[in-house]
């Protein structure tokens, strides 16, 4: 009997000069682009607060939060929507901004391998890159990218202080 080939449904997210691997599962919506409203005292990364569906979502550039350049705003690009798996955020979700519209992939172990030739630091929301055909995506690290929305919005003594 032939083995079956696990598939997980994916969005290769393009963003300026890379693009991001995401399990579909963890994506509620991908929606236009809207101007965030501003947060003050946020990091570069940190964009602002977007409305979605009545909530006020945290919207971050995935570029800036790896600490590159945070690129502009086009008519191509979009708001995908995560889901926050970790439950350290009000509105239960994070928004990150595509520069272009995400395409639907089926991921499985016939079309992705381990691509080691560039390594991300411990502060970046990335856990590493695979070759994807002949893509070499970066898979987001989805809790990490929630802890630091976390950081940033939480009213500590300390920031109160400054």
């Amino acid at each position: 009997m032939a083995e079956r080939v696990a598939e997980v449904y994916s969005l290769l997210i393009p963003l300026a000069d890379a693009r991001v691997l995401a399990p579909r599962a963890c994506v509620a919506e991908v929606i236009g682009y809207q101007a965030p409203t501003p947060v003050e005292g946020a990091p570069p990364w940190y964009l602002g607060i977007v409305n979605w569906n009545a909530r006020n979502l945290p919207l971050v550039s995935f570029e800036g939060a790896c600490g590159l350049a945070v690129p502009a705003a086009s008519s191509r690009s979009r708001i995908v929507v995560f889901h926050a798996l970790l439950g350290r955020l009000e509105a239960g979700y994070v928004a990150i901004v595509s520069q272009g519209f995400p395409q639907l992939v089926r991921v499985g172990s016939d079309v992705v391998r381990p691509d080691n030739s560039r390594s991300f630091t411990e502060r970046m929301p990335v856990v590493c890159q695979v070759r994807l055909l002949n893509e070499v995506p970066w898979v987001p690290d989805l809790e990490r990218l929630e802890l630091m929305v976390a950081e940033e919005t939480s009213v500590t003594p300390e920031r109160e202080l400054l």
